[in-house]
């Protein structure tokens, strides 16, 4: 039987040279206690400040450490698929890094990958510095993805998680480009066990995740898994189509047995207004389900390599 010896740990990074020395301190005091061989993969998602300097630096004095650079910022999931395809661990654990995945739980996946886990995710319990506002958000995304989706993800799962190689080898036949790796993480299946941790508050440099970005990445985790927003389109046009039909039945009865008039222009306005933002909502859905369809059917790579360092 195949002994599990190796651990790689894959780490997406833009713009975090104020983190990375901190980061790969911790990372080895941890790794070196755990009696494994491992790798660091880093994966440099386009950084236009000194990231790609400072691994380079790291790499010099630790074989352990390997980078990837990109030719340019391909995106957070993109770089984490990066670092899978060239992982070369018999677990893979991918984390943040800005430090607010704490590399010391990293233990507890381990031990819960060698009792067997396949998927080992975190669940953030409490993230310090983050306002209601984005937990209300968050809340609400994980609830609709939940009731509209074909996957269930738990609240606040993080992309802090350990894969073993198996389930590495899976998702790497999935080429498809708008990527939710929770979601597809999800769908793979494999035995999946959860553990807890309190995500710390970022110390240095500032958020990728911008509330543009978090809208982009809500609406790539619906589209992904869910057709549900087109049917939505079908169900409202058969309510509209009922309640017009409604109307026309109390218009002629008010034409053939009353003396009254039909009220004027302005619930005719209302109803045109209506319908006309509802069409164009949409067809905006239809829009984006169709984009979709165009960036796959171009078969471009997912990312552009430009330099390799330490495999």
């Amino acid at each position: 039987m195949h002994e599990k010896n190796k651990i790689s740990i894959v780490i997406p990074v833009y713009n975090e040279a104020g983190n990375l020395n901190t980061l790969y301190g911790r990372l080895t005091a941890v790794l070196n206690q755990q009696h494994k061989d491992y790798e660091l993969v880093f994966v440099d998602d386009g950084s236009t400040d000194d990231s790609l300097k400072i691994l380079e630096q790291l790499n010099q004095k630790d074989h352990k450490v390997k980078i990837i650079s990109f030719s340019r910022n391909f995106g957070h999931m993109i770089a984490l698929s990066a670092g899978l395809d060239h992982a070369q661990g018999d677990a893979v654990i991918t984390m943040d890094a800005d430090l607010q995945h704490p590399p010391e739980t990293i233990p507890q996946l381990i031990k819960e990958w060698e009792k067997g886990a396949e998927v080992v995710t975190t669940i953030r319990k409490h993230t310090k510095g983050v306002g209601a506002a984005k937990n209300i958000t968050a809340g609400f995304f994980y609830w609709l993805i939940n009731k509209i989706g074909k996957i269930k993800l738990p609240a606040n799962s993080a992309d802090f998680r350990l894969l073993d190689h198996q389930v590495v080898e899976s998702l790497k036949q999935i080429k498809e480009r708008s990527r939710f790796l929770r979601g597809l993480i999800s769908w793979v299946g494999f035995k999946q066990v959860f553990v807890e941790y309190d995500a710390e508050e970022r110390t240095t440099g500032q958020t990728k995740y911008t509330f543009s970005r978090m809208f982009s990445f809500a609406i790539d985790g619906i589209t992904s898994f869910s057709t549900f927003p087109l049917r939505l389109a079908s169900y409202l046009g058969l309510f509209t189509a009922f309640i017009s039909f409604l109307y026309i039945l109390y218009a002629i009865y008010i034409r053939v047995f009353t003396n009254q008039a039909i009220a004027g222009w302005t619930s005719v306005l209302v109803a045109v207004l209506f319908i006309g933002g509802i069409q164009l909502i949409f067809l905006g859905i239809i829009g984006e389900y169709l984009g979709r369809v165009f960036e796959e059917t171009k078969q471009r790579p997912l990312y552009i390599i430009k330099k390799q360092i330490g495999f």
